[in-house]
C-alpha cells in the first residue's frame, strides 16, 4: 500500500516537472511576448520574465522591441532636374506594440524594408541634385516622414533615416568638376582685378603725390636700379621715364632773367661799329637828334 502510494506521488510529481517544463516560457528583458489561446490572442503582452502557459492550448511569441537596423539596397532613379542617380540610405526603427507587429502585417521588417525603397525612389524623383548633395537633412526628414506614416498602424516607430551614399555617373562627375574649376577661376581673376583696381588707386595717389617733387621720381628710379641690381644680373634693361627726361631738359635751359653770354668776337665787331658810327656824323651828315 506504502509502495503503491510513493509511486503515485512520484508519477504525480514527474508529470507536475514535465506539465511545468513545457508551460514554462521565459521572456527576456528587451522582449515581449504575445499569447495565442486557439489562434486568439489572450491577455495582454506578457512582460519579461517567467510566464506559464497552457502546454498544447497557448502558444507564445516573442516579439524584439529593439532598435532594428535596416540597411536599404542602393535605388536608382532620375532626379527632377534630369539626372541619373543611385541612392542608398539606412532606417532605424523599433517595435512599440507587439500585438500590432504580429497580426497587422505579415512581416514587419520586410514590410519597411520594401516601404523604405519605395520611399526613396519618391524622394529620388521629387529633388533636384544639389539637394541629393548638400541639403540631406531636409530629404532625411522627408524620408522618414513618408516611411512613418504607414508604420504608425503596424505598431512600428521609425527613429531615423539616413541617406549614406549618393553615386553620379562619371559624366557627371567630370561635369562638376569643369563646374568647380570654372567657378573658383571666375572668382580669382574676381580677385586679381579688384586687386589690380586697388593697385592702380594707389599708384594714381604716388603719381599725383611725385608731381608736385620731380626729384621723387629720379629717386624712384635709384631705388628701382638697386632692386634690380641685388639680383646679381649681368644684363640690366632699365626704362627711362618721358617725365625724367623731361626734368634734365628743364634742368639744362637756362633761366629766363639771365641773359645769354655773348661770344667775344662778337662783342668785339660790335664794339668797332659803335665807334664809327660818331665818326661818319662828324664828316658832315646831320647828326641824330
Amino acid at each position: 500500500m506504502v509502495e503503491d502510494l510513493v509511486v503515485t506521488l512520484a508519477a504525480a510529481g514527474s508529470a507536475g516537472v514535465v506539465y511545468l517544463a513545457m508551460a514554462a516560457r521565459v521572456v527576456k528583458q528587451y522582449e515581449r511576448g504575445v499569447l495565442f489561446r486557439l489562434g486568439r490572442v489572450a491577455g495582454e503582452v506578457r512582460s519579461p520574465g517567467l510566464n506559464l502557459i497552457i502546454p498544447f492550448v497557448d502558444r507564445l511569441q516573442k516579439v524584439n522591441m529593439q532598435i532594428v537596423t535596416l540597411p536599404i539596397p542602393a535605388q536608382e532613379g532620375i532626379t527632377r532636374d534630369n539626372v541619373t542617380v543611385r541612392v542608398d540610405a539606412v532606417v532605424y526603427f523599433r517595435v512599440v506594440d507587439a500585438s500590432s507587429a504580429l497580426i497587422k502585417v505579415e512581416d514587419y521588417k520586410f514590410a519597411v524594408s520594401q516601404m523604405a525603397q519605395t520611399s526613396l525612389r519618391s524622394i529620388i524623383g521629387k529633388s533636384d541634385l544639389d539637394d541629393l548633395l548638400s541639403n540631406r537633412e531636409k530629404l532625411n526628414q522627408g524620408l522618414e516622414l513618408m516611411i512613418d506614416s504607414p508604420a504608425v498602424g503596424w505598431g512600428i516607430q521609425v527613429d531615423r533615416v539616413e541617406i549614406k551614399d549618393v553615386s553620379l555617373p562619371d559624366t557627371m562627375k567630370r561635369s562638376m568638376a569643369r563646374q568647380a574649376e570654372a567657378d573658383r577661376e571666375r572668382r580669382a581673376r574676381i580677385i586679381n582685378a579688384d586687386a589690380e583696381l586697388q593697385a592702380s588707386k594707389k599708384l594714381a595717389e604716388a603719381a599725383q603725390q611725385m608731381s608736385g617733387t620731380p626729384a621723387a621720381l629720379q629717386l624712384r628710379l635709384l631705388q628701382t636700379v638697386m632692386a634690380v641690381a641685388a639680383e646679381k644680373n649681368s644684363t640690366l634693361v632699365l626704362p627711362i621715364p618721358v617725365e625724367l627726361l623731361h626734368f634734365l631738359e628743364r634742368g639744362g635751359q637756362p633761366s629766363l632773367t639771365e641773359k645769354p653770354e655773348k661770344p667775344e668776337k662778337e662783342e668785339k665787331e660790335e664794339k668797332e661799329e659803335q665807334d664809327r658810327e660818331p665818326a661818319a656824323h662828324t664828316d658832315g651828315g646831320p647828326h641824330p637828334g
